[in-house]
């Protein structure tokens, strides 16, 4: 057994433990999580090896405070990089592998509509990128409103701060991302509600000018400190460009 669980991580392995490390909330990273206890199988690892290799991915997450453990490789760093320099490139390249290693080929159970001037292989990515961006946001935030705690997956959105076509290299960033509910998530997007310097909610002049009852649902949260993630902290530079470029005020 030992010497299963000490052979050299190689960069395949680790861009799927990194693939995991997004798509789990921080605090489930231990031994008997069955997605963790999944890939160890599927790499011949231990579920202890595979949670302790995410855990160092947390040492090294800069959007964490709280650091995990510290026995970090060089080739740890590399592949981490990688991703934090092109998101859009590794997210789809770890689901590629994510379902190569379970025997199964990437977007080959849905059915796709080519729309004209796409191919199925730019849909496929589209979807498999945003399918990615939102299990990483959810993850982040307990599958819960940061405006108003719902947390009814079902209901859900993840939110991009600067939109998906206005920034193609940080539309997959998860810094460039909120939980929100269905509505705040349109509030959001058409420049109705955003997020200040101190992570507040702020209700531009349109919304405040409605009649307090019909508008409970949004004004009831005006100045409120959004709920933080537990890791991908969103970036006071996207919130600004939203603030600047998106926001009703």
């Amino acid at each position: 057994m030992s010497n299963v669980t000490r052979k050299p991580w190689t960069r395949e392995e680790l861009i799927l433990a990194i693939n995991l490390y997004c798509k789990i909330p921080f605090g489930r990273i231990h031994v008997r999580n069955p997605d963790i206890i999944k890939l160890s199988e599927l790499l011949n690892r231990t579920p202890g090896s595979v949670s302790y290799k995410l855990a160092n991915f947390a040492s090294i997450d800069p959007s964490l405070d709280r650091k995990g453990a510290s026995n970090v490789s060089k080739l740890d760093k590399e592949v981490w990089n990688d991703f934090y320099n092109d998101w859009e490139k590794m997210a789809f390249e770890s689901e590629q592998k994510a379902f190569e290693i379970c025997g199964k080929r990437i977007g080959e159970a849905e059915k796709i509509e080519i729309p004209e001037g796409k191919t199925t292989e730019s849909i496929i990515k589209t979807r498999v990128n945003q399918s990615f961006f939102r299990k990483m946001i959810l993850s982040s935030y307990n599958s819960k409103c940061c405006i108003t705690g719902l947390p009814v997956e079902k209901l859900l959105v993840a939110s991009h701060i600067i939109p998906w076509a206005q920034d193609t290299q940080n539309r997959l960033n998860p810094q460039n991302g909120l939980c929100l509910n269905a509505l705040h998530d349109k509030a959001f997007d058409i420049g109705l509600i955003t997020i200040d310097e101190s992570y507040c909610v702020v209700i531009s002049t349109e919304i405040r000018n409605l009649n307090s009852t019909k508008a409970k649902m949004i004004l009831d949260y005006e100045g409120i400190t959004m709920t933080m993630p537990n890791r991908f902290i969103p970036s006071q530079e996207f919130l600004s460009y939203h603030r600047e470029k998106i926001f009703i005020s």
